[in-house]
């Protein structure tokens, strides 16, 4: 029951996204995923039914099947986190196994019908033993390398995150982290249970969740979209991992004398316009607001500042509260009123950020 109910909301949802307009890269990557999951969760459930060897001409296809999820999961992680290959070949190299695989599988494709149900009913033969223990290997070695390398596209994208948005509550990634562990506890039954019965069903259940999470996911990374397409017409790379003050600079053609005048005009900008008290201030607003280039002034805030852009906005707001809450005409506001006037726009933001900032919670902090 749960292997049909999976494999129906994997079509229904494939439906949805094929009449889709303006169809993303992910939401493409996300069809395919599910439509080989429907494949794949299909020729188990004929198998389940003994009617698998009905369909003889079938045999042998789903075989490297789960040579592909590890494949499709960092797909669609790095295409919904913007950190997808920029070369469209390089997306080959990952279906290389899988295609090695079809290409061995050929001999066994031609053979006839009842020599090919026979093979599989004595669960394989001689000539392909050494196949399928290597197939058995690079499934083992595919799942754990997959999903460690997807939790640090993550891990890289959360840093992202911090650098271009002052608020980030909106941008809710649990829902991917939950593929990516779900996919690895998968993998771990694999491995540690090795009963079809039981993978198969954790799969159906899985890509229930896939479609669940996948077709309400919003895209919320425009503003980077944009400067990604800004630093493409410029040849200027977005930092994404850490690299030395000087190396940065040096590659940026940013000088010392330019960046420190740039932190200056930043912070007076800050003090001045209060640009901080606006809950949805990006980097990218900021950067056109001094006539800085995005890249640069994410440099210059962690160079001179020692800080990502969401806490350097946040220490702003921080400290706009405690002025306000030092003024006795401000008694008759409630904190949290005061704190969406310094441009927090989340009641769990402001305590946990105040108290980072602080070392107290906001009332804490009033009554000392």
């Amino acid at each position: 029951m749960l292997l049909i109910a999976g494999i129906s909301i994997a079509l229904f949802v494939s439906a949805l996204l094929l009449v889709k307009k303006n169809k993303s890269k992910s939401d493409l990557f996300l069809l395919f995923w599910l439509l080989l999951n429907v494949v794949h969760l299909g020729f188990y459930y004929l198998q389940y039914v003994d009617q698998l060897f009905e369909y003889p001409s079938l045999l042998g296809i789903q075989l490297p099947f789960p040579l592909l999820q590890g494949v499709f999961l960092y797909f669609y992680v790095s295409s919904v986190t913007n950190q997808a290959p920029k070369k469209q070949w390089y997306y080959l190299l990952h279906l290389i196994p899988a295609i090695l695989s079809y290409l061995y599988l050929i001999s066994f494709f031609m053979l006839p019908s009842a020599e090919k149900i026979k093979i599989f009913e004595q669960g394989g033969h001689e000539d392909y033993a050494l196949f399928m223990s290597l197939l058995v290997l690079a499934v083992f070695l595919s799942g754990i390398i997959y999903v460690i390398w997807c939790s640090i596209l993550l891990i890289r994208h959360k840093r992202n995150i911090r650098s271009q948005f002052s608020s980030i509550e909106e941008i809710n990634l649990s829902w991917l982290l939950f593929l990516v562990c779900g996919i690895g506890i998968i993998w771990t039954l694999v491995i540690i249970s090795q009963n079809d019965a039981v993978i198969y069903q954790a799969i159906a259940v899985f890509v229930i969740l896939i479609g669940f999470f996948g077709v309400q996911q919003k895209n919320i990374f425009n503003q980077v979209a944009q400067q990604m397409e800004l630093s493409k017409t410029e040849n200027i790379a977005i930092p994404i991992v850490e690299k030395s003050h000087k190396e940065k600079y040096q590659s940026s053609g940013l000088s010392e004398q330019d960046a420190a005048q740039h932190y200056k005009n930043l912070n007076e900008l800050m003090n001045d316009e209060m640009l901080y008290k606006n809950a949805n201030l990006s980097l990218a607003v900021l950067a056109e607001s001094l006539d800085v280039h995005p890249n640069y002034l994410s440099q210059i805030i962690n160079d001179k500042g020692g800080q990502s852009f969401y806490d350097y906005v946040n220490t702003y707001r921080v400290n706009e509260f405690k002025k306000l809450i030092a003024d006795a005409q401000h008694e008759k506001f409630t904190l949290i009123a005061l704190a969406y006037e310094c441009g927090f726009n989340s009641k769990s933001t402001f305590n946990r950020y105040f108290k980072k900032i602080t070392g107290l919670t906001p009332s804490q902090y009033v009554n000392k």
